[in-house]
């Protein structure tokens, strides 16, 4: 009999070795379909990561932006992609200012544009806007904040949204991107707004022109505390300058003879728009004829500067302009174009009746304080100087007219016009001065008048322990064009807004009589 092994196939004719590669094969090709689908989700997710990146910083770059209003002001706020946060301040062309102000992958930068001509006329026209200009100020910047924030995280998330359904046309993977968008741009934003640290405007790093700014300025927290005190003066000044007609009237009387021409001599207006108030009052009240401007009407005769002098036309008489060593060629060129301004470069002109010479300061130095010649000036800067006011000279012996008077913005160039002119005008010391030049042996003698800081020297006015005043004179011509008198102005003090006017009639062959109704002026601080 014959054993025969057992039959151990299965129905399918498969062994059990056959049996067990059949399963490792089906755990292959399960683990294999797994693995797929995990690449395939790991793929897909990354895929979402970056074009919500992509979208993300398209999105900030395209809408990252907006334009806003701080103060008179028109300014361009952007927020762009960074690793270390912080804001950057822009002034061009002088420069920009760094603050480490939060931190963050959101850099903000405020670029401040050109001044708008009818907030800064409006400004000038209500001496209560000064006041109120100065303290919306903050609200005007965190409310271009906020706009510009929201601005980004609205284009952020449809540049991402738009990005991605270009890329995957699903509506699942396109609303992951999206949301991945809101939570990227929505979370850099919140952590700029959590890390922000007020402070740190106190501690500015500058660029460019601006790197002289601690040095014009002074302490920045001392200034701020500083200017709360001068903005409240200036109110007050401003508001009651109405006085200076009140005043008149209790001087002694001034007989002006048929012809005669009064003429404001003003200087150093360094960007102070409370001065425009001022000047269009004294021009009203005083039946002014002509302004003559001795020059730094900017501080660093850059281009957003510029609009500051759109003022002028509102004054609606002559206003005759030579450049100072704070003004550059373009402050000149926007000076020109007033339509009632004339600018003199070593140059002559006659204005209601008066005949002018005027030269430029041959310095543009805004970003370093200039001396005047025997006070360490290097040898070439007193050859500058001086040099100017033997030119003027020179022109106006050549001229076929009498001169009447001649502008020079430093009074060191004046020496070389005595005996050339009756009178010479110049600012630069913001210090009131008065004398006679040295004379000139068989030549008439020739007057030399400095004036103050018509703007109160801007912020270097704040330097000192009490605000600079703000200075100018009206000159009292006859029909001769030979000075009568001249009435000193100036507004400004301590503790309140005082307006000085003291008169000084012109005697013949006799020194000027002072005559002053309103007691002494304050003092200014000498400031460049």
């Amino acid at each position: 009999m014959r054993w025969r092994r057992n039959d151990t196939r299965t129905p399918g004719g498969d062994t059990p070795s056959a049996v067990r590669r059949a399963l490792r094969s089906g755990v292959r090709g399960v683990r294999g379909v797994l693995t797929s689908t995990a690449s395939r989700r790991i793929g897909t997710g990354l895929a979402v990561l970056a074009v919500t990146l992509a979208g993300t910083v398209l999105g900030v770059l395209l809408g990252g932006r907006q334009e806003t209003d701080i103060g008179p002001f028109r300014a361009e706020m952007a927020i762009t992609p960074s690793v270390d946060g912080g804001t950057t301040v822009a002034i061009p062309p002088l420069g920009a200012l760094h603050l480490d102000s939060h931190t963050g992958l959101a850099h903000l930068s405020v670029r401040l544009g050109a001044l708008d001509q009818r907030r800064t006329e409006a400004l000038i026209d209500d001496p209560a806007s000064i006041t109120r200009a100065s303290q919306t100020a903050v609200s005007d910047v965190t409310n271009g904040v906020i706009r510009v924030g929201v601005r980004t995280l609205a284009v952020s998330v449809l540049a991402t949204l738009v990005l991605a359904a270009l890329v995957f046309r699903r509506v699942r993977r396109v609303a992951w991107a999206g949301t991945l968008a809101l939570l990227i741009t929505g979370g850099s934003l919140g952590v700029a707004a959590l890390s922000f640290r007020p402070d740190s405007i106190e501690e500015p790093r500058y660029e460019g022109l601006l790197v002289n700014a601690p040095a014009i300025v002074g302490d920045v927290r001392r200034i701020a505390n500083d200017y709360g005190r001068y903005a409240d003066q200036l109110q007050r000044m401003v508001g009651n300058v109405s006085q200076l007609y009140t005043t008149v009237s209790s001087l002694p009387i001034f007989e002006q003879t048929q012809g005669s021409v009064r003429i404001l001599h003003v200087s150093d207006l360094h960007l102070n728009p409370a001065a425009w108030q001022v000047i269009r009052t004294v021009v009203e009240q005083f039946k002014i004829d002509v302004v003559v401007d001795t020059g730094d009407i900017t501080d660093f005769g850059s281009e957003p500067e510029a609009s500051f002098v759109g003022s002028i036309n509102l004054l609606k008489v002559p206003y005759v302009f030579i450049r100072g060593n704070h003004d550059s060629a373009a402050t000149a060129a926007a000076v020109d174009r007033q339509p009632n301004a004339v600018v003199l470069d070593n140059s002559i002109v006659t204005v209601a009746g008066v005949t002018i010479a005027g030269i430029p300061d041959p310095r543009f130095t805004p970003d370093k304080e200039t001396s005047p010649p025997g006070s360490g000036a290097l040898p070439e800067t007193v050859a500058q100087v001086t040099g100017a006011g033997a030119r003027l000279a020179e022109t106006i012996r050549a001229s076929s007219q009498p001169v009447h008077i001649a502008m020079v913005h430093d009074p060191a160039s004046a020496d070389a016009l005595s005996g050339v002119v009756p009178l010479v005008l110049a600012g630069h010391t913001h210090s009131r001065e008065v004398h006679d030049l040295p004379p000139v042996p068989g030549a008439p003698p020739t007057q030399l008048q400095v004036q103050g800081s018509t703007g109160g020297a801007g912020l270097r006015g704040l330097e000192g322990d009490q605000p600079t005043p703000l200075a100018m004179s009206v000159l009292y011509l006859d029909e001769e064009r030979r000075l009568q008198a001249y009435d000193d102005i100036r507004l400004g003090g301590t503790g309140e807004a005082q307006v000085n006017l003291q008169r000084h009639v012109v005697n013949k062959g006799e020194p000027p009589t002072p005559t002053s109704p309103t007691g002494s002026p304050a003092t200014p601080t000498p400031t460049r």
